[in-house]
């Protein structure tokens, strides 16, 4: 009898991997530590096995980078196996035109994993639903970037030990960097407080906030005891014990006043994503010895994920706070944890925790005909790229919000939301009826012969253009004319 070929795994988001998966992936990363680090320098890998022996890893890279791709190489290097590279593309077929879509068809044929890194948001998303091999995310425009979170981590559990209950302030651009959207979604998984230091304006984008309010059950709680609670700019995400508990509800087993006046257990500070702002000069926090002799910084360590500009003074390097190499270094142990996971590669067999591909989704996907009804609004989304709209359907999660009869839709590639506005009412359409109706309720549960027959629009008039009636309550084509 032929064994079953395992399912293709792909690392799009950190919330493609459970907490068991990321503990399994720290304990791999540990074990490679134990066994093959720098004589000298404990968190450094200075040596190699040839358990990937007959592995190909490609890196794919239509943005620049340091350490993601270089540590990467060297984890797939260290693990026996070898590298091929795209790293310029003006040098590469994109140049000529070519689709992310059909690039990573090709490359799926060369290589045995393929880490991405592109300009855009859900690019990695929409080359996994081509790729024949797994496709870990190496960074996708300003969604997000798990492997750097996982790096984020397992630095904080090594001074920590546990990240619940820990206290973790991050400065910067919140807005703009993928790596901090990965890495809060991950603090609120594993209990941990998220205390935001936004550069002006550079908060939190509305969806990443709404997600850890509504979907991880982080409490908003104010940094000014006078006040109940507050916005997300002075207030901290604090995560219910319990995952079924109301955000909106106080858990009884924490302290919010004690938890305010908590010291900081880690500063993460991150630099102005110039390459997602038009403005390129603006007010930025600069984090310095002054910054951090302030006494709720005395115990923290100070994260980065580098490159640095001028947010950080370099002066700070020799502080015992400063963890930030140490952090970059950990890159390896823990990309080689993450190529030997996804590719079965492992001999401990307890530890075979990555069999089938993407997790189930918690809401309901729908998807329209390419180039039909409702698009995706966020500007940079991989569905407005002209070169991909025709690979990439668009589909939406229906996302349910705190009122049950509310809904909104979230791109499936860029995980943005599209909500309802003054000027944006959904109604759907019924291509078998010809009648559209008002709100997302028919969606709601269809099943998927049914589904296929229905299609979105902002609008009663973009619904009216396409040939659809309005429907009345009892679901007849209202007459007109």
């Amino acid at each position: 009898m032929t064994k079953a070929q395992p399912l293709t795994r792909h690392i799009i988001s950190i919330n493609d991997l459970t907490n068991k998966e990321i503990e399994t992936i720290f304990e791999v990363a540990q074990g490679f530590l134990k066994d093959l680090a720098d004589d000298n320098i404990s968190y450094r890998i200075g040596r190699s096995t040839d358990v990937a022996a007959k592995s190909i890893l490609a890196t794919l890279f239509y943005e620049p980078s340091t350490r993601t791709r270089l540590s990467f190489e060297s984890a797939m290097l260290r693990l026996g196996g070898a590298n091929i590279t795209s790293a310029d593309p003006t040098v590469s077929s994109a140049a000529k035109g070519e689709s992310l879509a059909d690039t990573i068809r090709v490359i799926s044929n060369y290589a045995d994993v393929v880490v991405i890194r592109h300009p855009r948001d859900g690019a990695a998303r929409l080359a996994a639903e081509y790729s024949q091999i797994p496709v870990i995310n190496g960074g996708d425009g300003s969604h997000e970037h798990p492997t750097q979170t996982l790096c984020d981590l397992f630095t904080l559990k090594t001074k920590k030990k546990s990240l619940k209950n820990m206290k973790v302030a991050i400065s910067g651009d919140l807005k703009g960097s993928r790596t901090i959207h990965s890495f809060v979604y991950a603090l609120a998984r594993f209990g941990a407080t998220i205390d935001p230091l936004p550069a002006p304006g550079m908060e939190l984008p509305a969806y990443v906030d709404r997600r850890l309010r509504e979907e991880f059950h982080c409490r908003m709680v104010s940094k000014d005891p006078g006040q109940p609670h507050g916005g997300s700019i002075d207030a901290l995400y604090v995560t219910a014990d319990q995952p079924h508990q109301l955000s909106l509800i106080p858990d009884p087993e924490i302290d919010y006043g004690l938890l305010v006046e908590k010291k900081i257990d880690a500063v993460y500070v991150t630099r102005f994503q110039k390459e997602r702002w038009s403005e390129k000069e603006r007010a930025y926090p600069k984090v310095d010895a002054k910054f951090l002799g302030e006494a709720r910084f005395s115990e923290a360590s100070v994260m980065h994920p580098l490159p640095r500009v001028n947010e950080l003074d370099a002066s700070f390097d020799t502080d015992r706070r400063a963890v930030y190499f140490q952090q970059a270094a950990y890159g390896v142990p823990i990309r080689m944890a993450l190529i030997l996971l996804l590719l079965h590669l492992q001999k401990n067999q307890s530890l075979n925790r990555f069999s089938g591909g993407f997790a189930e989704p918690d809401h309901p996907v729908y998807a329209q005909p390419i180039g039909t009804g409702l698009q995706c609004d966020n500007p940079n989304c991989i569905t407005g790229d002209p070169a991909e709209r025709q690979y990439a359907a668009n589909k939406f999660y229906i996302v349910e919000s705190d009122s049950p009869r509310q809904r909104r839709l979230r791109c499936v590639y860029c995980e943005k939301d599209i909500d309802e506005t003054t000027a944006v009412h959904f109604v759907v359409a019924d291509t078998v009826r010809k009648t559209f109706s008002p709100g997302l309720q028919p969606l709601a549960h269809a099943g998927h012969d049914r589904l296929k027959h229905l299609v979105i629009y902002r609008s009663d008039a973009e619904a009216a253009a396409s040939g659809f009636a309005p429907r009345d309550s009892g679901g007849n084509k209202v007459r007109t004319g």
